[in-house]
């Protein structure tokens, strides 16, 4: 069964391992998460579980939000996300039961989903690491994109890589060794960096290779 979680990062640290080196590792506060609505093939067509994480205040969601939580008695949450599992695997949860980071253990591979960091609008060589142009004899023309190809068609081809907005993208990051859980204060230490500012919102779940 694929476990899944939601998570905050909280930041960078290090920790030291056995031999004394010092382990770059990435704090993320994981649940504890609750199950909101289980999806089954028969009703919706597809198997899933939603999960949501961060309680909040019943004030703070509009109506439907709360009528949705209110119909199962489970307390408002935040954030809410869906993880597609097979059909057998829904029978070992049930609405309202608690997730917390205790379903990983210390030396398995997670995969870490997140929002990269927006950077704004960026030229061609910050954003796809082109080439400056020539910078002798007079040229004025040193981080432009260039030719666009294709003379005579009218349009530029999609997929062009040019100037534009540059990060916020939707980024996982596989295979990252979980080093230590904290179970108490529901905090993972993952090995390495993870995709997202502080306090962003992560997605984890263990790796399938």
């Amino acid at each position: 069964m694929r476990k899944s979680i939601l998570g905050r990062k909280v930041g960078m640290s290090q920790v030291f391992d056995e031999e004394g080196k010092a382990v770059p590792v990435t704090v993320i506060e994981a649940g504890p998460c609750y199950v909101v609505q289980k999806k089954t093939p028969e009703r919706d067509g597809y198997a899933a579980l939603q999960i949501g994480f961060d309680e909040v205040r019943g004030g703070k969601l509009n109506s439907p939000l709360r009528g949705h939580f209110n119909k199962d008695k489970v307390k408002p949450l935040r954030f809410l996300k869906e993880i597609r599992l097979d059909e057998a695997e829904l029978d070992s949860y049930n609405v309202g039961q608690e997730i917390k980071a205790d379903i990983f253990g210390p030396g398995e591979s997670v995969d870490v989903q997140g929002i990269s960091k927006g950077k704004g609008f960026a030229g061609a060589i910050k954003r796809h690491g082109f080439h400056r142009g020539p910078s002798k004899h007079g040229s004025k023309y040193h981080r432009g994109p260039g030719s666009l190809g294709a003379a005579g068609v009218g349009r530029v081809f999609k997929g062009r890589k040019l100037p534009g907005r540059m990060g916020g993208d939707k980024v996982t990051v596989q295979n990252l060794q979980v080093v230590k859980v904290d179970s108490d204060r529901n905090l993972l230490l993952v090995r390495g960096a993870v995709p997202g500012p502080r306090k962003g919102l992560l997605v984890i779940k263990d790796s399938l290779r």
